[in-house]
Formats: C-alpha cells, structure tokens, sequence
C-alpha cells in the first residue's frame, strides 16, 4: 500500500473503515453462534424450534453477511485523500476543473444563464 503524505500507510485506513470494523464483528459472532449451535443443541432447544437450529443458521447468516462486507470494503476502498464531494463533480481538491468542468469565471448559480461570466 502506498504510503500518505505524512508517512502512514492506507493499511489502517482499511483497517478502520466502518465496512471492515462491521465485517469482523458479524464473523466473530457468527462463529461464536456457528459453535453455540454445534456443541449445544439440546431435545428442549429442538422442541422450542422446531427442529431448526437457530443457532446454526443464524451463525451461518452472519458469517455471509461478514464475507460481503468484507468483499465490499476489499474491493471498493477509500481514498482519505481525496474530497467526495469534489470528486463527485469532476474537480480536483484544489478547486480547478478537470477535463469538461465548468471554468473559474462562470456563474454555477441557478437561473443565472448558461455560464454566463460575473459582471
């Protein structure tokens, strides 16, 4: 990973990034589940079910949705650098345009003509 500016690496902006920190508790409590169903399931538990082992499958549940966001964050991860906002419109952080953007001088108010320069 290549490092920021100030000399960090990106590895604990993933490591930190909400979609990892969620992907991680739903593995560790689907796993936790996933045992308490294997090694305890008990005639009494059965009668309350059903014969469905809630344990089980909502071990199994979990550890699906901890892949997706894990899957999620791995292959879409963030970029701290740069500004979503400005990304979203096609500038850069300093403010110019990039390719096709509106130029410096234009009005981008609405109603205020199709970029029309400030008098």
């Amino acid at each position: 990973m290549s490092p920021h500016s100030d000399g960090t690496s990106r590895t604990a902006d993933v490591l930190f990034d909400i979609r990892t920190v969620i992907g991680v508790l739903f593995a560790v409590y689907g796993v936790v589940c996933l045992i308490a169903g294997l090694v305890s399931f008990t005639a009494a538990d059965r009668a309350k079910t059903g014969g469905v082992n809630l344990n089980v499958w909502t071990g199994l549940g979990m550890l699906v949705l901890s892949a997706a966001f894990l899957l999620w964050s791995f292959s879409r991860p963030l970029h701290p650098d740069e500004d979503p906002a400005v990304a979203a419109d096609g500038g850069t952080a300093d403010g110019t345009p990039r390719d096709g953007g509106p130029s410096a001088g234009t009005d981008q108010t609405p109603g205020a003509g199709h970029g029309e320069a400030r008098p």
